[in-house]
């Protein structure tokens, strides 16, 4: 016998002690469930509009009228799918051109770490003719027309200023305030203390990449200053399903400065690949670790495939797929809410009086659809991208709830008050970049920034609602949490949980 062969006979388990492995694997997996059943199926409501019209809900993709309503017998072929579940009849779906839906059976799947994609109910998204409705898109229209203007110039700018001043007027708008006041420097910025702090953009969206052992800055390929399904012929074509032109791109990449560039950003992403990228700057900056993780006070060890790099970054991809189920279950079962690009073909038909629809008088009346109306000849939402929005409904944003679950592990794994060391911010050109001159920027602000700049960024790119993110970010919170919860069901080290602070700016223990 070889000594290698004399050293695996040596140690080998014995069939009691593997039996024993077994079954504590098997209880372990048990508790889990059992963990998650606790937790209990929450009761999901929606807003209503599904007993209105099909006209108030999402429909892109199927084949639609004249007026950019689906056709009826289409409509009813895809809500029949989505009541059994049934694959051939989400097969007998007709599509009104080349471009398929975005994968509704997701809404039926299951997973076998963390919550059920059914269990966890959000409250549901405002009505098409609410007040909050129309602030909502209200805000798309400024979006848009701002959409080119540097983010760190609307302090100065007259035409964010204006934006500021109705905003603030809007009794439905849910968006951030100071001192109760709607500002320039509030626009279009997340609800999250974080998300206020510093610059617009999260210094994890401008620092080099340490892609060890390279280093890749992030200048992105920007787009040029062209809104695109502006036309009636357009908008239809792309409600069909048309299959459309390529972005046009600016000849040189720069680092973020306009809403245009956050939707650029966020238009060929994967799902956690910002959240990634801190993670790995995180490790770089040697930003420490929460108090819970066990390592930090060893000895002899460190830890590796448990509570270290390979344990994070594998939850922060982890989470963001089963939060992405939980999503689809919530668009596709339960609410149907129309993208803000059907939406505006709506307001387009109203105005010019080929079609009624309940719209509120803030919509109507508001300064930032006279001024589409000016620029571009429609009410119809001017979009960043040719092809407008994904197929799949908007309620929740998927890049919002991925964002909520993602931030929740860096900050649930790393010290929230750890400053950022060599803060940054890109110079006029976006060629370089230079020394943030300001107060602090901490991880946990910088988080929270990040996972709303990636939420809000689709709004710029004019395909979802500021709900959709608002919710979305809780979602994915919620499903984080919960798979953190069961790490002390799998982990060997004495571990007492994870501390970190809601998007709510409450502060949770996970054990």
């Amino acid at each position: 016998m070889t000594a290698a062969a004399r050293l695996g006979a040596g140690t080998k388990h014995s069939i009691a002690g593997a039996t024993t492995r077994a079954r504590t694997a098997r209880q372990r997996r048990l508790e889990a469930a059992d963990l998650e059943q606790a937790f209990g199926f929450q009761t999901q409501e929606a807003n209503g509009d599904q007993a209105l019209s099909p006209a108030l809900q999402y429909s892109k993709g199927l084949p639609h009228d004249e007026n950019g309503e689906p056709q009826a017998g289409a409509f009813r072929a895809l809500s029949a799918a989505m009541r059994s579940g049934r694959i051939e009849d989400f097969e007998a779906v007709p599509l009104g051109g080349y471009v398929r839906l975005s994968d509704p059976q997701a809404a039926f799947a299951y997973d076998l770490i963390g919550p059920d994609g059914q269990q966890i109910a959000i409250p549901p998204p405002p009505r098409f003719s609410s007040a909050e409705q129309a602030a909502e898109m209200v805000e798309m229209y400024w979006r848009a027309l701002l959409r080119d203007i540097p983010l760190d110039e609307y302090d100065s700018h007259p035409l964010a200023a204006k934006a500021a001043a109705e905003m603030d007027k809007l009794a439905g708008y849910r968006g951030p305030r100071a001192n109760g006041k709607m500002t320039p420097a509030t626009l279009f910025r997340g609800t999250a203390e974080g998300a206020l702090a510093g610059p617009h953009v999260s210094q994890f969206l401008w620092r080099d990449l340490p892609w060890t052992p390279i280093r890749v800055p992030q200048r992105i390929r920007t787009a040029a200053p062209k809104d695109y399904v502006v036309t009636e012929e357009k908008w239809l074509a792309v409600q069909n399903g048309a299959i459309v032109e390529d972005t046009e791109f600016a000849s040189t990449p720069t680092y973020i400065r306009t809403g245009r560039d956050l939707a650029e950003y966020v238009h060929r992403d994967f799902t956690y690949q910002a959240f990634l990228g801190a993670c790995m700057m995180l490790f770089k900056m040697s930003a420490p670790v929460d108090g819970g993780i066990p390592y930090q006070y060893s000895v002899s060890q460190s830890g590796f495939v448990t509570f270290g790099p390979s344990d994070i970054f594998h939850l922060v991809a982890v989470v963001a797929n089963i939060a992405l189920k939980a999503a689809w279950y919530q668009k596709w079962l339960v609410h149907m809410r129309i993208r803000p690009e059907e939406y505006g073909g709506r307001v387009h038909k109203h105005l010019g009086g080929i079609r009624r629809y309940p719209l509120h008088l803030d919509l109507l009346n508001s300064a930032a659809l006279e001024l589409t109306r000016a620029r571009f000849g429609t009410a119809l939402l001017p979009l960043a991208y040719p092809e407008g929005a994904p197929t799949h409904p908007s309620f929740p944003a998927g890049h919002a709830v991925v964002a909520g679950a993602c931030a929740t592990v860096l900050k649930a794994c790393f010290s929230e008050s750890f400053v950022i060391p060599g803060p940054v911010v890109p110079s006029p050109d976006g060629q370089s970049l230079r020394p943030w001159k300001g107060p602090d920027l901490t991880v946990g602000h910088e988080v929270d920034k990040l996972a709303w700049n990636i939420a809000l960024a689709r709004d710029f790119a004019g395909l979802h609602w500021r709900s959709d993110h608002a919710q979305g970010l809780l979602l994915g919170e919620a499903v984080a949490i919960n798979i953190l919860r069961e790490m002390r069901l799998v982990s060997h080290e004495l571990f007492t949980g994870f501390d970190l602070t809601r998007f709510d700016q409450t502060r949770i223990t996970i054990r």
